[in-house]
């Protein structure tokens, strides 16, 4: 199935606004409790594309394009929808901000006890996540961009002032996001004879080594990390002091939260109300660890800069997260590379060290953290093609390319899905899981994601037809009538001899969905891949072309001398086009050039058969 970034995101729009808006006001209503999570997902879904695609732009009504409001026409006309997404997010604000008018990032029905006897407690359903700090700072970024955009279109004295009161609630919500976010990284160093330290020499060495071997590469292999996190001891980042000995192991990323005891930001010009305990244990969570560096790339963006969204606490507060978002990504890459044969990450399924748990979830977001650091990077074209590799088996072994078989364990992989216990989470009165259900959303963002940063024909044509296949397989699990028609996620549609899966609106795959086809949309933008010997080729056949018509031009004219005249500076006009195309589009500019040719051959038949009659 093809992906029509365009056609679908229209599609998602449709739905997500007829079943989200009546009479251009936005209705929750299905949360199943208060989850700032859930509720940012679903104003994603319309937020991200309208200021991510200038086609979808929703902040300049003058340029709305017809498809795009007929797409939104319960959200309003021309001139409302602006207005009523502004009312909407005023509501998203509000009611995620707690007494002491601090915002709140709570995880809600989103955590799950581990003891099914066991209730959610009112208390432990307002404890902050990760997923929440990350979510919010693409949602405010969007909102704020949005804004600055649609603040020169509008003159109306109410209008102005909700688009005042929404910006200072958003940059409130933004700076204590990202404070969130600071206070959720962590690095946990173990000794080598822990249980966390042999499972994660078991994971790097792979049983191919000694254990002493593994420790003397480890030592090596992150000598130079090792010393750049003991050099940020000074910039902020808690760890124990025992890292400087390079007997130990380390591990570095996001906790599920706040860790305990991290202390507070204060050195900021202005003071955000907040920043609660946290309750997290110092255990890095490489699912988390991926959620934050989605959330903290999007600070560093072209338009965030262009726009100039960021205050000046929020760039002190973006330039430390660039710093633990770079330490992640080199930590979790080199161990996923780990050793000079076969990488650990093609391995699967990938086991985590602290949780001892494995699947391959957890091998697609070591994965997506390898694609982060390739983009990075601009990685060699070696690491591309084993990455497609892993997607490629990643897709199979999770039946998205695949046939399930009779009683399929697999599809516990969609519906319900991974749960991963929260550590520490137990302080708030038992202990909490989070539940991963995006495993076929994911794999298709990380393979749109390498399609994009490859520069090789062979590995991007790979990658596409995988791309095409995951879609497929994600656009056949649409809820196809009654609650949620046209949203996710009805896992049973695709696979109907599953037992115990159910149907259920997912506000997390819809919005991932939506992710991918916002970075569909990128990929199309970007000029194809150049073949040099397809250049080569269609010099020579343009050298040749222009040899020829050069030929004719000194010969005298035959016949009907205005279709000669016409014929020739036809000609003329697609050599030059086909010239201007050969270096970035060389088969588009082969393609001009053999019709070229066709036509000056006949016209010197032509004219050689007018000579011979004379």
């Amino acid at each position: 199935m093809q992906i029509k970034p365009r056609q679908h995101l229209l599609d998602i729009w449709r739905a997500a606004a007829r079943h989200s808006f009546d009479d251009g006001k936005l209705v929750w209503g299905d949360t199943d409790g208060l989850s700032s999570v859930a509720d940012a997902e679903r104003l994603l879904c319309l937020l991200y594309p309208a200021t991510e695609i200038p086609a979808f732009r929703l902040d300049q009504p003058d340029t709305s394009e017809r498809d795009v409001l007929q797409a939104l026409e319960r959200v309003g006309s021309r001139l409302e929808i602006p207005p009523n997404l502004i009312t909407a997010l005023t509501q998203f604000m509000r009611t995620h901000t707690g007494p002491d008018d601090s915002p709140t990032f709570a995880g809600g029905p989103y955590f799950k006890p581990v003891d099914p006897q066991t209730e959610l407690t009112y208390e432990q359903g307002k404890l902050g996540v990760v997923d929440s700090y990350s979510m919010s700072v693409t949602l405010c970024l969007a909102t704020l961009g949005f804004l600055k955009v649609y603040e020169n279109s509008t003159t109306r004295p109410e209008v102005r002032r909700a688009l005042g009161e929404l910006r200072e609630a958003t940059n409130l919500r933004l700076t204590a996001a990202m404070i969130s976010l600071l206070r959720s990284f962590t690095v946990n160093v173990f000794d080598a004879e822990s249980e966390q330290g042999r499972r994660l020499i078991q994971v790097i060495g792979q049983n191919r080594h000694s254990d002493r071997a593994v420790l003397q590469q480890f030592a090596r292999r992150f000598r130079p990390l090792r010393a750049t996190i003991i050099e940020s001891l000074s910039r902020g980042i808690q760890v124990d002091e025992s890292i400087r000995d390079e007997s130990q192991l380390f591990e570095c990323g996001w906790a599920w939260g706040v860790v305990k005891d991290a202390p507070r930001i204060t050195d900021l010009d202005t003071q955000v109300p907040g920043q609660p305990d946290g309750i997290a244990d110092r255990l890095p969570y490489v699912y988390f660890t991926v959620v934050a560096l989605d959330g903290i790339q999007d600070l560093f963006s072209e338009r965030t800069l262009t726009l100039g969204l960021l205050d000046a606490d929020q760039q002190k507060l973006a330039e430390a997260l660039r710093l633990r978002w770079e330490l992640s990504q080199q930590y979790w890459s080199a161990v996923a590379r780990f050793g000079t044969e076969r990488w650990p990450l093609e391995d699967l399924p990938w086991q985590t060290t602290g949780l001892r748990l494995e699947s391959e979830y957890f091998s697609l977001t070591v994965a997506a953290i390898l694609v982060h650091d390739l983009v990075r990077r601009r990685a060699t074209d070696d690491d591309l093609t084993r990455t497609v590799s892993i997607m490629e088996r990643l897709a199979d072994r999770g039946r998205v390319t695949s046939r399930m078989t009779r009683n399929d364990p697999v599809v516990r992989l969609h519906d319900p899905g991974v749960l991963m216990p929260l550590a520490g989470s137990e302080r708030s009165g038992s202990l909490l899981q989070w539940r991963m259900t995006d495993f076929s959303a994911q794999l298709l963002k990380r393979t749109v994601q390498l399609a994009e940063l490859s520069r090789n024909i062979e590995a991007q044509d790979r990658l596409l037809r995988l791309a095409e296949q995951t879609f497929e397989h994600l656009w056949s699990r649409r809820i196809e009538d009654g609650h949620g028609a046209g949203l996710w996620d009805d896992v049973r549609a695709v696979f109907p001899d599953a037992k115990g899966v159910n149907r259920r609106l997912s506000w997390s795959v819809t919005e991932r969905v939506t992710e991918c086809l916002v970075a569909a949309r990128n990929l199309y933008e970007q000029e194809p891949i150049r073949s040099p010997d397809l250049a080569d080729l269609a010099r020579d056949l343009l050298s040749e072309a222009t040899h020829l018509f050069g030929r004719e031009q000194l010969e005298a004219s035959t016949g009907d001398d205005g279709s000669r005249a016409r014929a020739m500076r036809s000609i003329e006009n697609r050599l030059d086009h086909a010239r201007g195309l050969v270096d970035e589009r060389p088969a588009t500019a082969f393609a001009l050039a053999l019709p070229v040719l066709r036509e000056l051959d006949t016209l010197a038949q032509a004219r050689d058969a007018a000579a011979q009659e004379g």
